[in-house]
């Protein structure tokens, strides 16, 4: 088969100064930063589903990108054919790593034992291409939510033996994850949620996920798989309400049932901003609630009310992101997934280049000027010099429970000091921001 990407040479850093369109000009992946190479603080991986398994089609209109292996052969020809062509980009493009849903990268099949078959055939076409390419694995996951059988859910559904045939695909996904190298194993709940409360129990689908989320934990220690098991907070869109709404709200579900050690979060852009939150926010929260864990970076479009999966190309937000990313320790196994889809109207074997070489070099700028922000100290200082009333001996005592609501209450009765607020120079933060962004 002649390469549908073989017009195109490899993509290379050129430097800042460089009027190349399929070129680095801000990722460097051996420059150092904080004493890390760029590409070990950022580990991106290209996204299987938008790149490869998108149509085009939108709910006006069929699908629009007239790729090779949309037609032609059987359907597992066509998944071949779809890997060698997935494959010969990830390598051009310098990318180390990729991650799939189950149903990307394997035809449904007529029975689960088809379907089972069918992937199974294609992880060994997918190690094959690893060791052809040298690509990593990031992540894996299942599909759970496109077959009409998961309509009413997947681990929700009312139906166990559908809540089954999702174990099924959870056990072969986790499974051919682990068999290639994957550092990470992601769950979406797109159908574990509710259209309306009529025809709803909640409490029940909570217990029913909470039980299927703990299998997979099981499981996971089971076989050995070393990688982290990631959820991907989501408010709503395709369920009206989806029980993994923000980071927050997962947070307090893997307490209910006793998973909080085991299970982290995959934070989507644009799914930050859908539950009303900024990316920073669910950054910030995650990493408070020691839950960070991997990021698909993307944004949404702020005049439309939907996902719509846009590669990256504001330079400040993605700093900010990447700051609150840096002061957490970094994201471990995780890395920076490209949820992120070319538009409809972008036909062309280049315009999936031009995509992610544009998002690379956003989050490659966005690191730099996280790095200058964590050297430089002032916004740090200044956020230690607002808390710094609470590191004295008397206000530890608070904290350790050592003194009482009483014993409070009647120390500011006896010091009668009616206390001034300070001022949180908010303004004076958001400017000294600005200046490392070169605004």
């Amino acid at each position: 088969m002649t390469s549908y990407f073989e017009d195109i040479a490899p993509i290379a850093y050129r430097g800042p100064d460089s009027l190349e369109p399929l070129a680095f000009r801000h990722y460097d992946k051996n420059r150092l930063v904080l004493g890390k190479r760029m590409e070990e603080h950022l580990r991106f991986a290209v996204c299987y589903w938008h790149s490869f398994c998108w149509t085009g089609l939108d709910p006006f209109g069929q699908g629009t990108f007239l790729r090779p292996w949309f037609e032609g052969g059987s359907p597992m020809e066509q998944a071949r054919q779809k890997a060698e062509s997935a494959f010969d980009f990830f390598a051009k493009l310098g990318a180390p790593y990729y991650c799939f849903h189950d149903r990307d990268v394997a035809p449904e099949g007529a029975t689960p034992r088809e379907s089972h078959e069918n992937f199974r055939r294609m992880v060994d076409v997918l190690g094959h291409q690893q060791q052809r390419t040298g690509m990593k694995l990031l992540w894996g996951t299942a599909n759970l939510f496109s077959h009409r059988r998961f309509m009413g859910g997947a681990a929700t559904n009312p139906d166990p033996a559908l809540f089954a045939m999702a174990a099924l695909q959870v056990r072969d996904a986790m499974n051919a994850t682990r068999e290639l190298g994957g550092e990470n194993y992601v769950l979406w709940g797109g159908r574990e949620g509710y259209e309306t409360l009529l025809n709803t129990d909640l409490a029940r689908e909570l217990d029913q996920l909470g039980r299927f989320l703990n299998m997979a934990v099981e499981h996971k220690h089971k076989t050995g798989f070393k990688g982290t098991i990631l959820i991907e907070p989501k408010p709503r869109e395709p369920s009206k309400h989806q029980y993994d709404f923000d980071t927050a709200t997962v947070y307090g579900f893997l307490v209910r049932y006793g998973l909080e050690k085991e299970v982290k979060v995959n934070i989507e852009a644009n799914h930050a901003t859908l539950s009303g939150h900024s990316f920073e926010h669910e950054i910030a929260t995650a990493a408070a609630l020691g839950i960070l864990g991997s990021i698909d970076m993307n944004r949404g479009d702020p005049q439309l009310g939907w996902d719509t999966d846009q590669f990256p190309n504001n330079v400040p937000e993605t700093a900010l992101a990447l700051y609150h990313v840096l002061r957490a320790g970094g994201l471990g196994q995780g890395g920076l997934n490209f949820d992120a889809k070319v538009r409809r109207q972008s036909i062309d074997a280049a315009d999936l280049f031009h995509g992610h070489i544009g998002g690379m070099d956003v989050c490659a700028r966005g690191l730099l000027i996280a790095e200058k922000m964590i050297l430089d100290g002032r916004l740090q200082a200044a956020v230690d010099a607002r808390y710094a009333g609470w590191e004295a001996a008397g206000a530890q005592d608070i904290l350790a429970g050592r003194v009482s609501l009483d014993q409070l209450a009647e120390r500011v009765l006896a010091d009668n000091v009616d206390v001034a607020p300070v001022s949180g120079r908010q303004e004076a933060l958001e400017n000294l921001v600005n200046r490392f962004c070169g605004a």
